[in-house]
């Protein structure tokens, strides 16, 4: 009966307040966010690497500190947005600067969460987009910063979606989900080989790989062409963008997993409706 009244009060909101307040929560998952990008590659690295030295913070203990400083962040310099705009980037103890990844990650999150309530209403469905979305997010940031894809968040994405889809069928059918994944690895997996076997060289990092079979898990087989596509497009615009604007060689690696990221996070929303428009029939 509690539970109940809880989401009657909940759906009772109008739309509108439905998305302020996925903006609202979405700063605060943002700069949840913002821990698990810089903490986690550093309890990989001291796991993984046999790092001779104490290990790292985990992502819940102990309270956020500054990078350079090491001061503790008091809680009203720790407001996502607000507090970094107040102490105008700076820490307050030392005055170093604080990296603008922070109010981006939040800014993002927020209008993320915001677009996925707007797009699919106050739905249990949209509950776990969210959580996928946050999912990409971490991903995406970390794969920039330091070209690698935690198998502890892109196996989430891979499992997440398969229930998803097993519990509600919300973005593709238990049966399109499975082989959407069996698909998105397989489909990588040629790749990965079929450049190797040309050039000697790795194109792609098996992150990738798993990637891929996540997202295929989320909106099925139908839609991995869309995402290859897409991915593949954004990602060479933004090695040309590098190319041109920093002079960057083109053999340079480049990120390919945030691209994926993106296009499967579009797939997740629109795909459908954009193959509709592409192949009516």
């Amino acid at each position: 009966m509690f539970e109940n009244s809880i989401i009657d009060v909940w759906l009772g909101f109008g739309p509108t307040v439905h998305i302020l307040l996925a903006g609202v929560f979405g700063l605060a998952i943002g700069s949840f966010l913002n821990v698990v990008i810089v903490r986690l590659p550093k309890l990989l690295a001291h796991r993984y690497e046999a790092i001779d030295s104490p290990p790292p913070p985990n992502l819940i203990r102990p309270r956020s500190r500054c990078v350079q400083c090491e001061h503790p962040i008091a809680w009203y310099d720790n407001l996502p947005l607000i507090s970094w705009m107040v102490l105008r980037g700076r820490c307050r103890a030392c005055q170093q600067p604080i990296g603008v990844r922070y109010p981006i990650v939040e800014a993002i999150t927020a209008v993320v969460w915001m677009v996925v309530v707007w797009q699919l209403g106050p739905t249990w469905p949209a509950l776990m987009g969210l959580i996928f979305s946050s999912y990409l997010i971490a991903a995406t940031a970390i794969d920039f910063e330091h070209q690698i894809l935690p198998d502890s968040l892109t196996l989430s994405i891979l499992w997440l979606g398969l229930i998803t889809n097993a519990t509600f069928s919300a973005f593709a059918t238990p049966t399109e989900a499975i082989y959407g994944a069996a698909a998105g690895y397989a489909s990588l997996w040629l790749v990965f080989h079929g450049f190797y076997w040309l050039t000697g060289k790795e194109g792609l990092g098996f992150g990738d790989l798993k990637l891929l079979a996540g997202l295929g898990a989320w909106v099925g087989w139908a839609l991995l062409p869309f995402i290859l596509f897409l991915g593949s497009v954004l990602g060479t615009l933004a090695a040309l963008f590098m190319m041109l604007k920093y002079k960057q060689s083109k053999d340079v690696p480049i990120a390919f997993g945030p691209y994926l990221a993106i296009a499967g996070w579009i797939a997740l929303l629109w795909g459908e409706s954009v193959m509709q428009w592409l192949f009516p029939i």
